[in-house]
């Protein structure tokens, strides 16, 4: 049992990333569908590359989203709206009209009466047959726009045309009418007007006998008769969708479908499709469910496994940090979740989903290369179950270099834009290319996929605050972060540059010469120029004891032993570290403190040591930097120019040949004493380091801020 308690604490760190792995194929493996695949791959225009093809059993011709969408669309088009004549409009205007007809009429007569000298006038003409004249005249002139129909105006059926045919139910019988047989209440209003007016004209009445009838409001008499039916509409239009054919004919058993070599043209590939969809849902046994669920999770167990082996020989780092190994897990699962679900629920927007935000936000914490093969691994698994699986690979893994390709830093905010950008242009260009090639004329096009890629680039930047988000959870660093760290005013450099103006001066100086040389190495420049200007900060602490701060010719190391020397110089990185952690600094800007000396020794100490002493009594521990060596690209890269450029200082005058052999010394000393052992750098990259900080020291030795010692 002891045993077994050391076994797990010395491998806590493999088991745990064991278990990680073990439960992102769990995972992904639950949310896989559980169906069988077809074992033939095929393409529309392209030749059967199998052999030839005959069906096993009676299966139906399914009929294509495209052929479904457009029946769907001419029943959309071809639909008749439903109105309901309501009878008792017309009853109820009539009556209304007559109240206030006789009330209005009334208070003529009193108002009449009650001016005596012209109550006998008024009586004695024709002005009381006249209204009633009047009355029926409008009262038939209501009946016939009722009569006719005055049509409900509503957005919710939409704009009609003239032309366009609807449906009027009236006592329960329902017939079809043009739109414009009808009125609508305006037109309703102004035909009885222009019909009022003109009955009006005929007759030869006083000025206030016109008044009365003028003053008449009949547009409150007008009320539509013809209402739109919604619930029936709706009912009818659903039927009608819901009578539309999946299939368009059978295949039966023995019938041969497609020979091999034989051109895959439209037809064929609806009826091979019929068939993949077909013997897909077949597979739904027991026993057939198991030999599925076990195929799943050896093509998922094999994926995720090339991932770790990829990480364990390429990213070590990220497997011995468990935030980093979940960050990168998370990624890849939600991805594959989110496509599963989009699948099963709405597989025509699949391509909405934006794929190329994953090596996005990969590429922002990490290098290229890492991006791209977690990419390919991630919609190599979604390719398991999404439709066309080659026409999905093909187009993301263009999307995907495109989009990785061309952020190569989100220092500035327009580079998203114009990554998203080019994603949604590669992926129309590619997507064009194949729709062509598959259908053979532009027609076949599916356009509305085209939209689908420009809402897939919209939703692209929304990489920008995920990756906020998983910069602040899993402690990680982002060029944005570092554009803020960079900026000399931040308070532990200006802290530096008050209190070691030497060393800040100094830091500038490296910083320079290192990112120069990372960015034509295709280094992460902004990141180790970041990290140079924090390497020395640990000098803040006794900053006279380092050459670069002393104003006179007084230097302490003079009283002190050689030992004790060494001690104060190399606990600059011990006291550097806990500058960073007291004023909370990223890990990764940490680690180039670190390791910005590796495991060298404080050479000039070390021989005077030697001059005086035994060699035989010396403790190189003592002279020797903890380290730990750097492990990445960056921090190699400022390991040599921090040394060559501290060297630098230590001559009077620098030529040109005198500067060849001290960047050669000093970067072949630390490459022999295997400083860069744990980082994937090239002799090439060597070569053009060393060539960068020849050519840059020769700029600086004449340029140089001078320090007297």
């Amino acid at each position: 049992m002891k045993n077994i308690f050391s076994f797990v604490k010395d491998k806590y760190k493999n088991i745990f990333n064991g278990v990680l792995f073990l439960l992102t194929i769990a995972i992904i493996v639950n949310f896989l569908p559980r169906e069988g695949k077809f074992k033939y791959e095929f393409q529309r225009g392209k030749p059967w590359m199998h052999e030839t093809l005959i069906a096993p059993y009676d299966f139906p011709i399914y009929k294509s989203q495209k052929q479904i969408r457009a029946e769907r669309d001419s029943i959309l088009d071809n639909f008749r709206p439903y109105f309901r004549y309501d009878s008792t409009i017309i009853q109820n205007q009539v009556k209304q009209f007559t109240e206030a007809y006789n009330q209005r009429l009334k208070k003529e007569f009193k108002e009449k009466y009650a001016e005596g000298e012209l109550k006998e006038s008024f009586i004695n003409s024709n002005f009381e047959r006249t209204t009633q004249d009047f009355y029926d005249y409008v009262l038939g002139l209501l009946r016939h726009v009722y009569g006719r129909g005055i049509i409900e105006a509503s957005a919710v059926y939409g704009d009609l045309e003239e032309d366009s045919e609807i449906v009027i139910v009236r006592d329960n019988i329902a017939e079809e009418h043009q739109f414009s047989e009808f009125y609508d209440q305006k037109k309703a209003y102004k035909y009885v007007i222009n019909q009022v007016d003109q009955y009006l004209e005929n007759l030869e009445l006083e000025e206030r006998q016109a008044d009365f009838f003028e003053n008449l409001n009949l547009y409150d008499f007008i009320r539509p008769n013809v209402l739109y039916d919604e619930e029936t509409s709706q009912n009818v239009r659903q039927s009608m969708l819901e009578n539309i054919s999946l299939t368009k004919g059978m295949v039966q058993a023995g019938e041969r479908i497609v020979s091999k070599g034989e051109v895959v043209d439209s037809k064929t590939y609806q009826i091979v499709e019929s068939l993949r969809r077909e013997y897909e849902s077949r597979l739904g046994s027991d026993y057939q469910y198991n030999i599925i669920l076990l195929g799943q999770f050896v093509f998922v167990f094999a994926a995720i496994f090339v991932l770790y082996l990829f990480l364990y020989h390429f990213r070590f780092e990220i497997l011995q940090d468990s935030l980093k190994t979940i960050f990168i897990l998370i990624l890849v699962v939600l991805m594959v979740v989110v496509s599963s679900l989009t699948v099963k629920l709405r597989p025509e927007v699949f391509y909405i989903i934006p794929f190329a935000i994953l090596p996005i936000i990969i590429r922002s914490f990490y290098d290229a290369r890492l991006a791209l093969f977690i990419h390919i691994i991630t919609i190599m698994l979604i390719a398991s179950f999404a439709p066309n699986s080659f026409e999905f690979v093909f187009l993301n893994f263009i999307a995907g270099i495109v989009a990785i390709f061309s952020l190569t830093s989100l220092s500035r905010r327009g580079k998203l834009f114009l990554s998203a950008a080019l994603v949604v242009v590669s992926y129309v260009f590619v997507y064009f290319g194949l729709s062509i090639t598959q259908e053979g004329n532009i027609e076949g096009v599916n356009w509305e996929n085209l939209g689908y890629f420009g809402i897939n680039g919209a939703l692209v930047l929304a990489s920008y605050p995920l990756i906020f988000v998983f910069e602040k959870t899993f402690g990680f660093l982002s060029d944005v972060t570092l554009m803020e760290l960079s900026d000399t005013n931040q308070p532990l450099l200006r802290r530096l540059s008050e209190q070691a103006p030497g060393s800040f001066q100094h830091s500038l100086q490296v910083a320079s010469l290192a990112e120069t040389a990372a960015y034509q190495i295709a280094a992460n420049t902004l990141l180790v120029r970041t990290g140079a200007l924090y390497h020395d900060i640990g000098k803040m602490e006794n900053p006279i004891y380092f050459i670069e701060n002393q104003d006179t010719d007084f230097n302490p190391h003079q009283q002190l032993e050689f030992k004790e020397s060494a001690r104060i110089i190399i606990n600059h990185v011990k006291k550097g570290v806990e500058y960073a952690s007291r004023y909370k600094l990223p890990g990764p800007i940490v680690d180039f403190i670190r390791t910005h000396h590796g495991t060298t020794r404080v050479h000039y100490f070390y021989k005077k040591y030697l001059q005086e002493y035994n060699e035989d009594e010396v403790d190189e521990s003592e002279f020797t930097y903890p380290g730990p060596k750097p492990f990445s690209k960056e921090m190699a890269v400022l390991m040599m120019a921090d040394a060559v450029e501290a060297a630098s200082r230590s001559y009077t005058k620098l030529d040109e040949k005198t500067i060849n052999n001290l960047v050669d010394h000093i970067i072949d000393s630390q490459l022999n004493g295997g400083q860069f052992e744990n980082v994937d750098i090239t002799f090439r990259e060597i070569t053009i380091i060393r060539g960068i900080f020849k050519k840059k020291l020769q700029n600086f030795y004449h340029a140089r801020i001078k320090y007297p010692k």
